[in-house]
């Protein structure tokens, strides 16, 4: 499982860097560059112009952290980006994971992600 997940992390890092590849993260995720954009609070450009802004970088990787998470509770990875991107969570008024993110709420998804992968039910 932490091997595959390795090869997800590995898949999404910019050449030659230290940092996220914003088109490797979408592509990973599925996501448009827009909406990635927009999840990040950025404009379209940076994401092309300025991969190495502080505000993408850390949108980018509290992404990876929760897919990172949601690994733990679902070992297949295209598994794992459905429920996040999915399925709705009743203790968060049916939001997805994606949108907890969104609002900046990372620590709850990967709270409530660490709950189910301890037994619990959310």
């Amino acid at each position: 499982m932490a091997a595959i997940f390795a090869d997800v992390l590995e898949s999404t890092r910019e050449p030659g860097t230290s940092r996220f590849s914003a088109s490797g993260v979408a592509d990973i995720l599925g996501l448009q560059q827009q909406d990635l954009a927009e999840l990040a609070g950025v404009h379209r450009n940076t994401l092309r112009t300025h991969p190495e802004s502080p505000r993408l970088q850390s949108a980018l990787r509290d992404l990876m952290r929760v897919l990172s998470a949601a690994t733990a509770v679902q070992p297949d990875p295209q598994h794992a980006i459905f429920l996040i991107k999915n399925e709705p969570i009743p203790s968060f008024r049916h939001k997805t994971l994606l949108q907890l993110i969104q609002e900046g709420r990372t620590e709850d998804a990967i709270g409530y992600l660490e709950s189910i992968s301890a037994g619990f039910v959310g």
